[in-house]
């Protein structure tokens, strides 16, 4: 039972935010691509494939991170006591689990077309080279937001088997979404960060951060609405997309304050809440 304790905090199972922000582009694409005139229970069980595999690859995900993050995770105080970096599981245990739930996320994505299957694949440098990027630039959000919305792309694809100008724009779109969100993440271990050594848009923007959140989210939401405009949702899609706008702009920005560490994490995990009205706004526009 300790092991299997030790093995949920360090996949971190008990916090959802992580692999559902993985998720949410899988499900925009899909959903912006399947013809709901047909055959309901593939698209219920993309979605499931989806939410699997987001879930096995979040977990590899943080394994991987804490095995190269194990000597700065011990010298800030928010993620000294996870298990690798705390010592309570060592890091060939850690291989091992991350070696498993990579076999079990490939036993998810084989039931994909095999071009969204290479694809896929193609992902993974991107998927385990991230906590790297932490040391070597400025901006390692931008990497995340390549790898976590690299999703979008399967979704659409594991429909239509080719690749399209309008998951592209949305997939871009998306990008800046997590560019920001991860940013205003970032702003709790800011402190820590600069004591020693890493980089993070967080502390490139530390003196501005307002505009540059605001742009990121500007132009997530207009490659949103563009995508709209593409596909010819109907006017409903619109009128909630008034939703999102309050959220990003209202929310998660006029009401943001960096210098809290708890009401950043409040704004981040809003995120999700987030993915739920896009993913629904999507879903109305097309019916």
């Amino acid at each position: 039972m300790n092991q299997l304790s030790l093995f949920i905090e360090l996949t971190r199972l008990k916090k959802p935010i992580g692999y559902m922000l993985l998720f949410w582009p899988c499900a925009w694409g899909l959903t912006i691509g399947y013809d709901f005139s047909g055959n309901l229970d593939i698209y219920f069980f993309y979605l499931m494939l989806f939410f699997l595999g987001s879930v096995f690859m979040r977990s590899a995900g943080c394994i991987v991170n804490d095995i190269l993050d194990k000597n700065f995770d011990s010298r800030v105080s928010r993620t000294k006591n996870r298990p690798i970096a705390s010592g309570k599981i060592s890091v060939q245990i850690g291989i091992l689990y991350a070696t498993i739930l990579c076999i079990l996320a490939f036993i998810v994505l084989i039931n994909f077309n095999y071009f969204t299957i290479i694809l896929a694949l193609g992902s993974m440098p991107l998927a385990f080279t991230y906590p790297l990027m932490k040391r070597l630039t400025y901006w390692p959000q931008l990497f995340l937001g390549i790898t976590f919305n690299y999703g979008l792309i399967l979704g659409w694809t594991s429909i239509f088997d080719n690749i399209s100008f309008v998951p592209i724009i949305f997939y871009v779109g998306a990008i800046f979404w997590t560019l920001a969100y991860d940013t205003i993440y970032g702003f709790q271990d800011i402190k820590d960060d600069e004591i020693i050594g890493l980089k993070s848009t967080s502390i490139k923007f530390k003196k501005n951060p307002y505009l540059f959140l605001t742009l990121c989210y500007l132009i997530f939401f207009i490659s949103l609405i563009t995508v709209g405009i593409l596909m010819n949702f109907n006017n409903f899609f619109y009128i909630a997309s008034l939703f999102i706008f309050f959220h990003l702009f209202f929310f998660q920005i006029k009401k943001l304050n960096i210098k809290n560490a708890k009401d950043c994490l409040e704004k981040f995990k809003s995120n999700n809440f987030l993915g739920i009205i896009v993913l629904t706004s999507i879903i109305i526009g097309k019916f």
